[in-house]
C-alpha cells in the first residue's frame, strides 16, 4: 500500500538553475558566483562545475515531458538571476527571460503547475563584486529582479519562494566558506542574514504587487538533538537551534529576531515589518536531524572546513548513530521529519500551511545490463518520509505538499558530480536520462492519491 496523502496534497519535485541548466555562457548569461568560486581550485570535491550539469537549457522539453509522465501535480524550479540581469541590474535580457517564460508555459501545458524560486545562490559576479549579500544594495536590486520576472511570470506561475535556504547561504557560504563565495567571517557573516530576509521580504512585496497570489519561503530546518548531558552541550544544541532555525524563521513567522541578535544586525525601520509580510505557506526543506554538543564534545565530521575556522565556535557537530546513511552520510530519520513539524506548529501558533519543499537523498546506483537502475534505497527513504508527513498531518500540522529532490541527478553545489539525488539518473557524458525504479514508484504513489 502506498503512502495515503489528504485529498487536493500536491506531489511534486524540485531542481535549482546552476545543478541543471549548464549553459552558462548562452543568450547573454552573466556569470555567477559560483561560476567564479568553481574555478577557483581545490573548491569543488571533483573539480567539476555547473557549465553543462544536465543541459537542461537546451533539454527543456524532454525534462518536462518526464514530468508529465511522471503525473507531477508541481515542479519547484528556480530562476538563474545572471540569465535575467547579467549584471544584477539593469533592464532584463529577453533571451534568459524567455526561457522561464517557454518552461511555465510547457509545464501547464503538460499539466504541472510551477512553483518559482527566485533566488538559489546563483548571485551575479558583478553584485559580488560590490559586496554581495553583506551590503544593503544587493537587497535593492533583488527587490528589482523580482519584480522584472514577475512582470513576465505572476500571472502563470502558482507558487513563489523568493529565498532558498538563508540559513545556507550565510553559514556554509558566509561563515565557513564551503560555498560560494567562499568567505569564512564566522559570526560576520550575520548581516548576510539579515540582507537575505529583508530581500525575502522585498520580493514580496514585488511579487504581491505583481499579481502573485501565493508566496511562501524554502527554508532548511533541522530538528537539533543534544549530543550529551551536560550544560555545556545543551547551551551548545541551543545556540545551534537558534542560528540555523530560529534566526531565519523568528523574523519572518514572528516579525522579531531571537533574544540578543537584533543588536548584532543592520536593522533600519520598518525592516521587520517587511521581512513578517504574511505568507500563504511555509516552504520547509528537510533532510535530516543535527547532532550537536559543546564545543569539543560532539565528533566533529570532516565538514570540509580548514579546522582553524571551527575554533572558537560555542558549540560542535557530531554523527548521528543508529541509522542508515545515505550516500552523503546523512542519517536517515523520518520521524524527523515529523518532529520537525510539530516543532514548528509549536513554535509558531500562525503557522502559515507547510509544503515540504525539498525532501530527498543520494545514492549513486546507475544503470544495469538491462538498463534498470534499481535504487531500493530510495524508494524506501520517500516511502518512510511521506509516511512522516501523513502522520504530522494526523497530529495536527497543515502540510498541503511535498516536493522530492530532486528530480534529476544533477550537479551537486561542493560535492560536484558526486553525489546523485534524482528520480532521473542522468549519464553526464552523453546527458541521456534514464528514469529509476524510484520515479515508476514515485508515479504510482501520485497516481494512487489523485
Amino acid at each position: 500500500m502506498y503512502p495515503v496523502l489528504p485529498k487536493g496534497f500536491v506531489l511534486g519535485a524540485s531542481t535549482a538553475s546552476y545543478q541543471i541548466e549548464g549553459a552558462v555562457t548562452a543568450d547573454g548569461r552573466g556569470a555567477s558566483i559560483w561560476d567564479t568560486f568553481c574555478a577557483e581550485p581545490g573548491r569543488i570535491v571533483d573539480g567539476s562545475s555547473g557549465a553543462e550539469a544536465c543541459d537542461h537549457y537546451h533539454r527543456m522539453a524532454q525534462d518536462v515531458g518526464l514530468m508529465e509522465r511522471l503525473g507531477l501535480g508541481g515542479y519547484r524550479f528556480s530562476i538563474a538571476w545572471p540569465r535575467v540581469q547579467p549584471s544584477g541590474s539593469g533592464p532584463a535580457n529577453a533571451a534568459g527571460l524567455d526561457f522561464y517564460d517557454r518552461l511555465v508555459d510547457a509545464l501547464l501545458a503538460a499539466g504541472v503547475a510551477p512553483m518559482a524560486t527566485l533566488y538559489h545562490w546563483d548571485l551575479p559576479q558583478a553584485l559580488q563584486d560590490r559586496g554581495g549579500w553583506a551590503v544593503r544594495e544587493t537587497v535593492d536590486r533583488f527587490e528589482e529582479y523580482a519584480a522584472l520576472v514577475a512582470a513576465r511570470l505572476a500571472d502563470r506561475v502558482a507558487h513563489w519562494c523568493p529565498v532558498n535556504e538563508p540559513s545556507v547561504v550565510t553559514m556554509l557560504g558566509h561563515a565557513l566558506g564551503i560555498h560560494a563565495p567562499g568567505r569564512t567571517d564566522l559570526f560576520g557573516a550575520l548581516p548576510v542574514a539579515h540582507h537575505l530576509l529583508l530581500g525575502h521580504g522585498r520580493a514580496v512585496r514585488a511579487l504581491r504587487e505583481a499579481g502573485a497570489t501565493s508566496v511562501g519561503t524554502a527554508t532548511n530546518h533541522t530538528p537539533v538533538w543534544v549530543a550529551g548531558d551536560t550544560d555545556a552541550d545543551r547551551a551548545g544544541a541551543e545556540f545551534y537551534d537558534v542560528i540555523w532555525n530560529r534566526l531565519f524563521a523568528d523574523p519572518i513567522l514572528l516579525g522579531s529576531y531571537p533574544e540578543g541578535y537584533a543588536e548584532l544586525m543592520p536593522i533600519q525601520d520598518g525592516d521587520l515589518a517587511v521581512i513578517s509580510a504574511p505568507l500563504d505557506f511555509y516552504g520547509l526543506n528537510y533532510y535530516n536531524p543535527t547532532l550537536v554538543g559543546g564545543p569539543g564534545t560532539a565528533a566533529e565530521p570532516a565538514l570540509g572546513v580548514d579546522p582553524a575556522v571551527l575554533e572558537g565556535l560555542p558549540f560542535s557537530i557530531g554523527v548521528v548513530e543508529g541509522y542508515p546513511t545515505t550516500d552523503f552520510g546523512w542519517p536517515v530519520v523520518p520521524d524527523a521529519l515529523r518532529e520537525q513539524l510539530l516543532l514548528l506548529k509549536e513554535r509558531y501558533p500562525d503557522l502559515p500551511p507547510v509544503h515540504i519543499t525539498e525532501n530527498g537523498c543520494s545514492y549513486a546506483m546507475g544503470p544495469d545490463a538491462e538498463g534498470v537502475v534499481d535504487d531500493q534505497p530510495r524508494i524506501d527513504y520517500l516511502d518512510s518520509h511521506l509516511r512522516a508527513v501523513a502522520q504530522a498531518i494526523e497530529e495536527g500540522v497543515d502540510v498541503r505538499g511535498y516536493w522530492t529532490w530532486s528530480l534529476l541527478d544533477n550537479w551537486e553545489w561542493a560535492e560536484g558530480f558526486t553525489q546523485r539525488f534524482g528520480l532521473v539518473h542522468v549519464d553526464y557524458a552523453t546527458q541521456a536520462r534514464t528514469p529509476k525504479r524510484s520515479f515508476d514508484w514515485y508515479a504510482e504513489v501520485i497516481r494512487a492519491n489523485r
